[in-house]
């Protein structure tokens, strides 16, 4: 009977990990990366699988050349997600082909060049994720959290697998080929716990930024123009009340590109894209505690929040309280007027 190798398993669940991670995130023109990485990424699997699993030992000539193309698709395909442009994009295909060079003429300098790829890769991507809250501009707001999360992950077990391959090296340097298959399944269960670990704890691998009120702002009247056009966009057909609304939606709405978009609301306000939609939102869910009496949960979702964590936070961000405390202050402040 024929047995399922690990790295099979773990190859689709990373995959599909990660496209149900990010299912939601609009990406027009620019899925290709993300794309052919997820796909890579399951071949790779299924190639390590047939050569550790079935002993299909010809594969040692192709797993490390295509090993060394995911580092640049992970890069490429988050910096694609992001709306943010490579320069000289085809140089990263550069590791691949010096994999391929190091196999046929020099194997000895192959181990060294993969750990080398999956390390810089791994801290450029790491680099990457610093850039929140405002890095993911064609996620919609309220995902971009998850989308960095995404890329984080990944980022980490670049960096894993780097480290690995330098330390598996060493094995079978002093210990020959005959365990390797023993390494290769206990680098795949590590895998497997990592992305297990964030399916069940996100958090670990990134909180909602705390970020500081800014203590000054310089704004042009140019500035200010533009952002009443992002103001009159943000309030066009309710576009604030939408769950999805992302940067690059906004930007669209505006009618120019993303960066500007968030340069002109940092630079009049102070404030990142998210704060500044969100107290657009909490304006709303103040109107609505005010006129209304209905449930703080239909408010929150009518207002455009998705999760009770940031509704509580962002309004507590701006009014100095909970929700509940500002309307119960609110019908004690009527009651004593009348």
């Amino acid at each position: 009977m024929l047995s399922i190798p690990l790295p099979f398993i773990v190859g689709l669940v990373f995959a599909l990990t990660l496209y149900r991670n990010l299912k939601g995130v609009e990406t027009p023109g620019s899925k290709r990366y993300f794309t052919i990485f997820l796909v890579a990424y399951a071949l790779q699997g299924i190639i390590i699988g047939l050569r550790f699993g079935y002993g299909v030992d010809w594969l040692h000539l192709i797993q490390p050349v295509t090993a060394a193309a995911m580092p640049p698709l992970a890069y490429l395909a988050f910096r694609a997600l992001a709306a943010v442009p490579v320069a000289r994009a085809w140089m990263h295909i550069l590791p691949f082909l010096a994999a391929a060079m190091a196999v046929a003429f020099l194997p000895q300098l192959t181990d060294a060049l993969l750990m080398t790829t999956f390390g810089t890769y791994g801290v450029l991507l790491y680099r990457f994720t610093l850039n929140a809250p405002d890095a993911l501009a064609e996620a919609p707001l309220q995902r971009m959290l998850p989308a960095l999360r995404a890329a984080r992950l990944c980022a980490v077990l670049l960096l894993f697998f780097g480290a690995s391959d330098a330390g598996l090296a060493i094995f079978t340097l002093l210990n020959g080929n005959e365990a390797v298959p023993m390494v290769v399944t206990a680098m795949n269960l590590f895998v497997l716990a990592t992305v297990t670990l964030y399916i069940g704890y996100p958090d670990l691998f990134g909180r909602d930024p705390v970020i500081p009120e800014p203590t000054k702002f310089s704004a042009s009247d140019q500035d200010q123009a533009f952002l009443l056009r992002i103001q009159e966009a943000l309030d066009a057909k309710d576009l604030y009340r939408q769950e999805d609304l992302s940067l690059a939606k906004l930007a669209r709405r505006v009618g120019a590109p993303a960066r500007d978009v968030s340069a002109a609301i940092n630079r009049a306000t102070g404030l990142n894209v998210s704060q500044f939609v969100n107290n657009r939102r909490i304006r709303e869910v103040c109107r609505l505690l005010q006129e209304t009496d209905q449930p703080l949960t239909t408010i929150m979702l009518d207002a455009g929040f998705a999760t009770k964590s940031n509704f509580n936070r962002e309004f507590r961000r701006l009014m100095g309280m909970s929700p509940s405390e500002w309307r119960s202050k609110l019908r004690a402040s009527s009651i004593s007027k009348t």
